[in-house]
């Protein structure tokens, strides 16, 4: 890419929306004044009241009330999609069409046909493609698979993770499109996606999972009037609605190196709002990491005196990843959170974009994303199946 000036736009001006528009007005504060200037264009949502409320917020030049606006646009280079899942293959498909940059935020698609479908079409594109799996921006999970990589815990031996939410659980909350869609497309597509790459971004791919057990707590849910957005209340009809999928999902994988990895996920634990984190033990030490903590990680390894032994804190700095040049003050101390991972994500992708090495890994292709929903479906099978074990193909 040639001009100085990237265009950006997002579709979806809802939670997640927010956050990737947010991500591009920070990108370009990132890193260095030697890249293209961010140039924030346009918010796209069918709800005019949002789409011009998240533009007007967030600095953006305009709002458009149809995705095609902003696949017809010729000052936008790149859009981000933020919709609900099973929306995203028509948009995606459109916009590559149109010679767009595409970052889909995940899970990719709503089934793992569509996903297969955007990745033939992104396979064909002259633009690039990327799936939005913002927590391997983290510099605590970046440094702790850079260990891992290192031999400094030694050979993995055990991941355990989870992904607790607290969304879900009250039962007046209005059925949104994240309860509907069959077994696999809840709690598990929802944000056990996250968590499953997550795992695999630092152990390796998995390649076969066993034992999932899915439980749906609340069965039906009351119908809202109108469109809701992220997990916020909203007038209801007085109407109910079947709840489709699994409010919690818990499996045991196989890593390619042969190292286990137990899991779960749920929209239904009480009192966390955003509970991602993980244990990884080696056979010369163990890490974990908490997004509630998100700028510090626990390390121990062999050889610490035995009087000191046992995991020790460690404060994220300018000598961990992203950090220098990548805060406002790039000191030890200075801390950080989720919003700063979607700047990186962005940041990275329009460096791909422009053709840029900044020495930022790129954003994971629609390859990676669509293993993650081939995965998600080998344990739906292996959930629907009493548990078998299932290869993921």
């Amino acid at each position: 890419m040639t001009n100085t000036t990237i265009g950006v736009a997002v579709i979806g001006g809802g939670m997640a929306g927010r956050a990737h528009a947010a991500g591009y007005r920070m990108a370009s504060t990132l890193f260095g004044t030697h890249r293209p200037d961010v140039r924030l264009v346009a918010i796209a949502d069918a709800n005019k009241a949002v789409a011009d409320d998240t533009a007007k917020r967030y600095g953006y030049e305009r709002a458009e009330y149809d995705w095609r606006a902003i696949a017809e646009a010729s000052d936008i280079d790149v859009v981000s999609v933020v919709v609900a899942n099973h929306l995203h293959r028509e948009m995606v498909e459109g916009l590559l069409a149109a010679g767009k940059h595409v970052l889909c935020e995940k899970p990719l698609a709503g089934s793992a046909a569509d996903a297969e479908a955007m990745l033939v079409a992104a396979e064909r594109a002259d633009s690039l493609a990327a799936v939005g799996y913002t927590y391997r921006r983290s510099p605590a999970v970046e440094q702790i698979r850079r260990e891992l990589a290192a031999g400094t815990v030694g050979e993995l031996v055990h991941f355990n993770g989870h992904y607790w939410c607290d969304y879900g659980l009250d039962p007046s909350s209005p059925i949104t499109w994240r309860h509907r869609g069959g077994p696999g497309t809840g709690a598990l597509a929802d944000v056990g996606s996250h968590l499953i790459d997550l795992s695999e971004f630092v152990c390796g791919p998995i390649t076969e999972v066993s034992g999932a057990t899915f439980h749906t707590l609340i069965t039906e849910r009351p119908v809202p009037v109108g469109t809701t957005y992220g997990h916020t209340k909203a007038e209801v009809t007085g109407e109910m609605a079947p709840v489709e999928n699994e409010d919690v999902a818990t499996f045991t994988a196989t890593f390619a190196n042969g190292a286990v990895g137990t899991f779960s996920a749920s929209r239904v634990a009480h009192a966390l709002p955003d509970g991602l984190g993980f244990e990884l033990f080696g056979s010369q030490g163990s890490a974990s990491w908490q997004l509630f903590r998100a700028s510090e990680y626990e390390i121990s390894v062999v050889g610490d005196r035995p009087e000191l032994s046992g995991p020790r804190r460690v404060i994220i700095g300018p000598d961990h990843p992203y950090i220098r040049g990548g805060l406002p003050m790039d000191a030890g101390g200075v801390g950080h959170g989720k919003a700063e991972f979607f700047a990186y994500q962005a940041r990275a992708f329009l460096d791909q974009v422009a053709g840029i090495d900044g020495g930022l890994a790129p954003v994971p292709d629609f390859a990676t994303g669509v293993h993650s929903m081939r995965t998600v479906a080998a344990i739906t099978e292996s959930a629907l199946g009493g548990g078998a074990t299932v290869k993921v193909s």
